[in-house]
């Protein structure tokens, strides 16, 4: 395993990292076990959120006996003021089980309103800084989808991680937010690498051996994806001017439009487990696997067709999906005979 400088933290970081929204699907002694498996494998970064349902109680049980020092963890909340920042603090300290936090994010802020908030008198980001005076936190990040927001936050100087998607088909953040990252010594944390499952990793991990980022942080949900993923990371080399054709290939049929399983759109109001929907669905059109992908929907208890578009979803998700739309495309193919 490799080990980056996370920025001007100063951690030491494994450039792979664990991805904690995956384990939520997952019973606890699953996550515990891909959990082990990654410390195992030299994985010491580890990366949940309050939002994240049951991730950071799993992520606290699966640690319980291990060396405190042996490992990073980081966690994030998306309060924008100071009193929810400061509860939210300390739930994440009692899930954890731990006395302190190597490294709090503020979470996904995309309103104006929130980032007014967070900034200013009694904000968010004032009870981080109490926080970290107090020991109970060490350094401070913020994350997002919106690259032109992070990197307004980022010119504050407050922020000591960026945690951003990027990936080879979201190649954004190379263009302002990386390179002031590097200027400013700003350790950067990339979120979905692998779009969410929907690029193969041997492609989509190699992609960052030649980047500037300090962890790369896939959600993992089982031992096996935990050995793909690091054998990517320290086995193979950069990509070569073949596997670009590959990677040229797999862009051209994902296109833009397509999940990456973060769960922000849920819950549905119908029940609907619309990430698992679409999952089946790229399974049914990227990889022609019809029949297997119709006998997984048909056991879905709710079917895309409950779809009333509401909009619940849309609003909620960072992507700005069609979701509605995409849900009608995936009834339409996923419910033939199998």
């Amino acid at each position: 395993m490799k080990y980056n400088i996370l920025g001007k933290t100063g951690l030491r970081v494994s450039r792979l990292g664990f991805g904690g929204i995956p384990i939520q699907r997952v019973p606890a002694a699953e996550a515990a076990a891909t959990i082990r498996r990654c410390l195992e494998l030299g994985v010491n970064f580890i990366d949940t959120a309050r939002a994240y349902t049951d991730s950071e109680e799993k992520i606290g049980q699966a640690l319980a006996g291990v060396p405190r020092d042996s490992y990073a963890l980081a966690t994030k909340s998306m309060a924008v003021d100071g009193e929810t920042m400061t509860r939210d603090i300390e739930i994440s300290l009692r899930n954890l089980r731990t006395d302190y936090i190597d490294l709090y994010q503020c979470h996904n802020i995309r309103r104006d309103q929130d980032e007014e908030r967070l900034l200013g008198p009694g904000g968010g980001l004032e009870a981080l800084r109490r926080a970290r005076e107090a020991g109970k936190i060490r350094h401070i990040g913020v994350t997002g989808h919106q690259v032109e927001r992070l990197i307004r936050l980022l010119r504050t100087g407050w922020f000591e991680t960026v945690q951003v998607p990027y990936n080879f088909n979201e190649t954004k953040p190379e263009e302002e937010l990386l390179p002031l990252a590097v200027k400013e010594n700003i350790g950067v944390i990339t979120m979905k690498p692998l779009g969410g499952g929907a690029l193969p990793a041997s492609l989509a991990l190699r992609f960052f051996l030649d980047k500037p980022v300090g962890a790369i942080i896939p959600g993992m949900e089982n031992p096996a994806l935990a050995e793909e993923n690091a054998r990517c990371l320290t086995e193979d080399g950069p990509l070569t001017p073949a596997d670009q054709a590959d990677v040229d290939r797999v862009k051209a049929e994902l296109g833009k439009w397509y999940c990456r399983r973060c769960d922000y759109c849920q819950p549905c109001p119908q029940g609907i487990d619309i990430a698992g929907v679409f999952l089946f669905h790229g399974y049914f059109g990227r990889y022609n696997m019809k029949d297997w992908a119709r006998g997984r929907y048909a056991g879905l208890k709710v079917k895309a067709d409950a779809c009333i578009a509401c909009g619940a979803c849309v609003g909620r998700c960072p992507y700005q999906l069609p979701i509605p739309a995409l849900l009608r495309k995936a009834a339409a193919d996923l419910a033939g005979a199998i």
